[in-house]
């Protein structure tokens, strides 16, 4: 469930404070009081606080003075301040010192919270606008999952089982099956649609930096650290954190985490003010965790409290009934460098290929034909010599007892007949509408190839 509201009440007048505090409780907001400046202070230094309701009239330290004070202090809450009728002028000066509003006693209940929740969204929209411009992130967009694979289909029926929930999740696949792109999918059809998704690359750091990314940091933490900066949990608060490749975390930042995940809470790296936040974490990788766990280089505790739910994507090699139809789509794609077809052998070569980098490696490889093709089509040619050469072993391979093993047009052309067949399977007018042409010309080329019915299952 969403984060409630963090809100102070500060007021020297006992029954009015307990009051507020509890109508406000009562509709939903987490609310704290205290009775005099001072102890505002402290509590606002000490704990994180969405709206601060405060008193202008107070013992110790009076509300103006709270809010000088409160100009030193790095995002510090939204103010509403509390006046009575005589003290127009000073209500003036707190709204120039930057409360978000005031009012007058006697204080209506409902006119406060409508005040309260309003502040506390203006001071999430400046939180967010300050993380954003501290990072300054480039993610992609996010294009949608393309496949007509059975078992792709089944991940996407759990992605919207699961995507409602507030369970974290586990992806599971080799580098370059789509991982992030389920992540994506299982955000945007979630409640926390509209706030932040938060990717970060937990291998590609070293500890010290992935926890400055991760958590933030303070002014002074570290040699460099010359302002304040939030974390990408700060960043993700409301929303869903991707903590991609989780299995290459290395164990005292999987500690700090654990913390996160079961508080809600946590420290910038330098800091002593715990911050509260409020997630989902969609977790990935490709190492068997398991074995990590057995070698002590991942913890049982996090392991649990991440793996509430599993989606295992198959490889590219598992699904080649969607190569042709990713082939297509990145072909448009990438029409921006011109638009190209894919000529039927370079398509035979695309569905004979091993793909140990999965998608994305096919993105590159489309990527690359489109550029370095000199017409329309890309042919073999255009394609990396490691590709093609791996097709031209897969259709030797292929070929019936005594045939020629070279890199033959008829070799290549027989591959790609029996991958079309295999797409539609085994059914020769889907086959030869797919080949282009008639399907007595497709059977004199399966007699003459010596294709038989089980290379098609």
């Amino acid at each position: 469930m969403k984060r409630s509201i963090r809100v102070l009440v500060a007021d020297d007048e006992n029954n009015l404070r307990d009051l507020i505090v509890r109508e406000l409780s009562r509709r939903g907001l987490d609310t704290e009081g205290v009775g005099d400046g001072e102890q505002a202070l402290h509590r606002i230094r000490d704990g994180a606080y969405d709206v601060v309701v405060l008193d202008m009239k107070m013992p110790k330290k009076e509300g103006i003075e709270v809010l000088r004070d409160l100009q030193e202090i790095p995002e510090h809450p939204q103010v509403i301040v509390m006046t009575g009728f005589q003290e127009v002028a000073t209500a003036v000066e707190a709204m120039k010192l930057g409360a978000y509003d005031y009012l007058t006693k006697p204080t209506k209940i409902e006119e406060l919270e409508v005040l309260v929740r309003k502040a506390a969204e203006k001071g999430q929209l400046l939180r967010d606008n300050f993380a954003l411009r501290a990072y300054a992130p480039g993610a992609g967009p996010y294009g949608g999952i393309i496949t007509r694979s059975a078992r792709m289909h089944d991940v996407l029926r759990m992605v919207e089982r699961v995507a409602p929930t507030e369970s974290s999740v586990l992806v599971l696949g080799e580098s370059g099956t789509g991982k992030e792109l389920v992540a994506r999918a299982i955000h945007e059809r979630s409640t926390r649609a509209e706030r932040p998704f938060v990717p970060i690359h937990c291998g590609a750091l070293p500890r010290e930096v992935l926890e400055s990314e991760l958590f933030g940091h303070e002014k002074g933490a570290f040699t460099g650290a010359v302002n304040a900066k939030p974390g990408l949990i700060e960043l993700a608060d409301g929303g869903t954190l991707l903590l991609d490749e989780i299995g290459d975390m290395e164990p005292d930042s999987q500690v700090k985490l654990l913390r996160v995940l079961e508080t809600g809470t946590f420290f910038r790296v330098g800091g002593t003010r715990p911050r509260r936040v409020d997630i989902r974490l969609v977790a990935a990788t490709n190492r068997d965790l398991t074995a990590a766990m057995k070698s002590g280089q991942f913890r049982e505790d996090l392991f649990y409290r991440i793996n509430t739910i599993t989606v295992l994507l198959p490889p590219l090699r598992e699904r080649r009934e969607d190569i042709g139809l990713l082939a297509q789509h990145f072909l448009e794609t990438n029409a921006t460098y011109g638009k190209k077809r894919l000529h039927p052998l370079a398509m035979t070569v695309l569905e004979a290929y091993g793909w140990p980098g999965n998608v994305r490696e096919l993105l590159h490889v489309i990527e690359r034909g489109v550029i370095l093709c000199k017409g329309d089509e890309i042919t073999p040619s255009d394609l990396p010599p490691e590709i093609a050469g791996a097709a031209v072993g897969g259709a030797a391979a292929s070929l019936p007892p005594g045939a020629s093993a070279a890199p033959t047009l008829e070799a290549m052309e027989r591959q790609h007949i029996v991958a079309t067949l295999r797409q539609v399977g085994g059914h020769r007018g889907k086959a030869a509408s797919l080949l282009g042409i008639d399907p007595k010309t497709l059977y004199r080329k399966i007699l003459g190839y010596q294709i038989t019915p089980t290379e098609l299952g």
